[in-house]
């Protein structure tokens, strides 16, 4: 039984790690996409504008 609180508190702890580097890698803009923005304008568009969408 004691093997099975050892694997638990260091299963809790992994998890606990994985959580802080998570969120440190969120904080510190490795998910930012700064690359799509800039290839946005040579995509077209789905449909063209006109006058009548433009209301």
């Amino acid at each position: 039984m004691s093997a099975l609180i050892i694997l638990l508190i260091i299963s809790l702890l992994v998890a606990v790690g994985f959580l802080i580097a998570f969120i440190f890698s969120v904080r510190s803009g490795q998910f930012d996409d700064d690359y799509t923005p800039s290839v946005r304008i040579l995509f077209d568009d789905t449909e063209p504008i006109n006058e009548e969408n433009l209301n």
